[in-house]
């Protein structure tokens, strides 16, 4: 059965990896971020919409992992 310090843990590491990928395609899809030079996202104005939806799941998920009591 999964422990409550492994769905922390899940949560954490989900949380960081959405929020650093959705900033990275907001970047990109603003114009701002102008790399990999062949990317499809940049100057993509859905793209940086949906990095921003991405950035901000994170940003719950990283909260919620802070509700997650440990046992005892």
């Amino acid at each position: 059965m999964m422990g409550r310090s492994f769905t922390r843990l899940l949560l954490q590491v989900i949380g960081i990896a959405l929020l650093f990928s959705g900033v990275m395609w907001a970047l990109q899809g603003a114009g701002i971020l102008m790399w990999p030079a062949d990317s499809f996202m940049l100057a993509k104005r859905e793209w940086a919409l949906y990095g921003a939806i991405a950035a901000g799941i994170g940003l719950i998920s990283l909260w919620a992992s802070t509700r997650v009591k440990p046992r005892g």
